[in-house]
């Protein structure tokens, strides 16, 4: 019996072991099976790892182009010198051994001798050099991220010299070079050490600039040496594509000159701000920014806003100072052009305007009288001006920006009308313009949109837009009614020149008819020419349609201002729109008729014939066009004095001689046709600077021409040339200033405004 217990016993541990065994074969059976099928990718790539390096071929960023084909983006190599701290500090942990050993202590201060030859040949403070040397856990700490050739061959001469090849190096790169620094700044953007966009294009675009990188993949044996040539595989770097813009640097220079002249001039706390496009495709021939920045340095604050950093009173020193130079930093590279949302003020008119003709309100509302006020449901809204406009046209209301006859017109509109127009207008969404950042509007809901919000929204108060929606629909008007998206790329090429991407023109809607469009661009431009509040945005020679406008900043400081104005030409055949904005203008007149129009006005005169629009002047125009004086020394007196009146001007003999021996004023000056005239001396007698520029300033057209013929000397028009308009312009800069030494005959430039506009 006890035998019989024994093997059943015997037979039971039998069984389970084999058991264990099968399950343990079945376990064995199930991994190979798993390694092999579901995990075979995963364990075959770690082998692969294993047995191959890996090296990225770069591709190339592709070049930025304006309209005309002229670089605007690209690529350059240039060298980063680092060092490798901790070989430094082995090198000398050597040396300190064989002093022991050998007495050789040659090496002993090699951190010292590295950091006074890098700081002799890349002008950095030795003690900045010598910090990073002390970075003893690090294997790389960089010295210069952009040397040029020069420094990097001499750095490299050093290196053989001193023979520390492995402590100090110099690494061939490609960085991002922008050919005109801070032109175009706040579009183009720039790229971080990475090489990837950070603002502007670089970032819009990033991927198709960037491209595809290559590889190059070897692989090895068990012992790390590289195996036959069929084991290596090449992927070639793929170049990222060219962006060919629709930006033209001559109007993007035009333009940014007229905004830093505007930001000193007005004194404007909050920055300025412009973009030119095309009415009719929706194509951006300029947008900046100013203050700017320049894109190939752009971790460095502009002066205006290093004088922000030091008005704060911080120093290096201080725990705010870095986190506040980073704000500023965010501040310089806001594109306000596009990211910045404002009240526009009564440039908006001109879309009420549009809606009241596509609706005939005109009829309804041919006039209205002004008294400076209206009672909208028990809250009194003011006109701009005091006192109110009296009895206006239609016409008029827009001309003279009257608030109460655009809140009449609204009135009449309808709420629901309106608001739809706001909404096809393009207003309750961004534009979709190819640039990170765009700022959208805030408006009322449909169902919150009351009577009295009607009244403000009528002439562009208590509601937010930004600078693109609102020239893309004044555009609208200016194009005969089509809302076009606008965008800044116009195609794509590879690095072979095709074409891989191409364009086109996306109009939106229809959103006002053609017939009003001329209309409200007639009106414009008859506010413009004659007597009404845009006056200072005339240019002579071409018909210009412009709208100003002020708005309060409620919501921030409701005591500071937004001057702007918008305005298209020709107007009876549009091309091109304009906006400028000036945020926080300090000087004492802050309407945008005042600190933003007469900019309007410069960029107009210069960027029309640079787009070959040339201009048409009519007979009054033409009288006053200025001549330029040309070069009559050693001319026969009488030969010289034909010339001069063949070019309308007068001319006057001084001394006794055949020959020109001197003029006033030299050649390359230029001159009324008026009242020019040209002194030619003769003789021994020569100009004296005996007589002293008067002070002119704050005198009207008629003043200041008198008192400066008066006392001998000629005078040269900039800024309102239409001075003789309305109650005339005045006198608001004068070159050279009152008290200067002057001979007779020199030419006094006076700057012309007119003052008593307001919006």
């Amino acid at each position: 019996m006890q035998k019989a217990r024994i093997s059943t016993k015997i037979t039971i541990r039998a069984f389970i072991v084999l058991a264990l065994i099968a399950a343990a074969f079945l376990v064995l059976i199930a991994r190979i099976f798993c390694l092999q099928t579901v995990s075979f990718d995963y364990y075959k790539n770690k082998v692969v790892d294993q047995l191959t390096t890996e090296s990225t071929i770069i591709s190339n960023r592709g070049n930025i182009y304006d309209s005309n084909g002229i670089l605007l983006a690209a690529n350059k190599t240039a060298y980063r010198i680092f060092i490798a701290p901790k070989t430094i500090h082995d090198e000398m942990k050597k040396a300190q051994q064989n002093i022991e050993k050998e007495g050789n202590d040659k090496r002993l201060d090699l951190d010292v001798k590295i950091s006074e030859g890098l700081s002799e040949i890349l002008g950095i403070e030795y003690d900045t050099i010598f910090a990073l040397t002390d970075k003893t856990k690090s294997l790389d700490a960089t010295i210069l991220r952009e040397a040029t050739p020069e420094q990097a061959d001499k750095v490299l001469s050093f290196v053989s010299k001193l023979n520390v090849t492995n402590c100090v190096y110099v690494e061939p790169m490609s960085v991002r070079y922008y050919a005109y620094g801070d032109l175009a700044t706040h579009v183009l953007g720039f790229t971080g050490h990475d090489g990837d966009g950070l603002y502007g294009l670089e970032y819009y675009y990033n991927k198709e600039l960037a491209g595809t990188p290559g590889k190059f993949i070897i692989a090895r044996d068990a012992y790390g040496n590289e195996m036959p040539y069929e084991y290596q595989s090449y992927i070639d770097a793929i170049d990222g594509y060219n962006l060919n813009t629709t930006l033209d640097i001559k109007i993007q220079a035009i333009l940014e000159e007229q905004l830093e002249a505007t930001y000193y001039e007005s004194g404007a706390g909050a920055g300025v701000a412009g973009i030119v496009m095309n009415v009719k495709t929706g194509a951006v021939y300029a947008m900046a920014t100013y203050p700017d920045f320049d894109s190939n340095d752009a971790w460095t604050l502009s002066p205006e806003y290093e004088l922000m950093l030091n008005a704060s009173g911080l120093t290096s020193a201080d725990e705010g100072y870095s986190s506040m130079r980073t704000s500023l930093l965010n501040q310089m590279w806001q594109n306000k052009a596009l990211t910045f949302t404002y009240m526009p003020g009564s440039t908006f008119k001109i879309i009420t305007t549009a809606m009241a003709l596509e609706n005939r309100i005109d009829k309804l509302l041919p006039t209205h009288k002004c008294t400076g006020q209206l009672n909208v449901y028990g809250s009194i809204i003011r006109c701009h001006k005091k006192g109110g406009h009296g009895e206006l046209t239609f016409e008029g209301g827009l001309q003279q920006s009257c608030n109460p006859y655009m809140m009449k017109l609204a009135e009449n509109i309808g709420r629901q009308t309106f608001y739809d127009y706001v909404r096809n207008f393009g207003y309750l969404d961004k534009t979709g313009i190819d640039l990170p950042g765009e700022g959208n509007s805030t408006f009322w809901s449909e169902s919150a949109f009351g009577p009295v919000d009607l009244a403000v929204a009528s002439f562009g108060q208590n509601f937010k837009i930004s600078m693109m929606q609102q020239l893309t629909a004044i555009s609208a008007v200016a194009n005969g009614g089509k809302l076009v998206q606008p965008y800044v790329v116009e195609s794509m090429t590879d690095s072979d020149g095709n074409v891989v991407w191409q364009h086109e023109v996306n109009e939106l809607r229809q959103v006002v008819s053609s017939s009003v469009c001329r209309e409200v661009a007639r009106i414009l431009e008859e506010g413009v020419s004659g007597d009404g509040g845009s006056k200072n945005a005339y240019v002579a020679g071409y018909k210009v349609a412009a709208k100003t406008g002020t708005s309060e900043k409620i919501g921030d400081d409701e005591t500071l201002r937004i001057g702007s104005c918008a305005a298209f030409a020709p107007s009876d055949d549009p091309e091109i729109a304009i906006i400028i904005i000036v945020d926080e203008p300090s000087c004492e007149n802050v309407f945008g008729s005042y600190v933003a129009a007469p900019y309007v006005a410069n960029c107009l005169e210069k960027m029309l014939p640079a787009l070959g629009i040339e201009p048409d002047y009519s007979a009054s125009e033409a009288a006053k066009l200025e001549v330029e004086v040309g070069n009559y020394l050693g001319m026969m007196s009488f030969s010289a004095i034909e010339v001069i009146e063949k070019n309308g001007l007068d001319v006057e003999i001084i001394g006794n001689g055949e020959k020109v021996t001197a003029q006033v004023p030299s050649s390359g000056s230029f001159l009324s046709k008026q009242n020019g005239k040209i002194i030619l001396y003769v003789g021994d007698i020569a100009p004296s600077n005996d007589l002293t520029v008067p002070n002119v300033v704050g005198l009207s057209a008629s003043a200041a021409n008198r008192v400066l013929i008066n006392a001998g000397f000629n005078i040269s028009i900039e800024g309102a040339t239409n001075f003789e308009v309305g109650d005339g312009a005045e006198v608001i800069a004068q070159y050279p200033a009152a008290g200067t030494p002057a001979t007779r005959g020199d030419v006094i430039t006076v700057t012309f405004r007119h003052t008593d506009v307001s919006d």
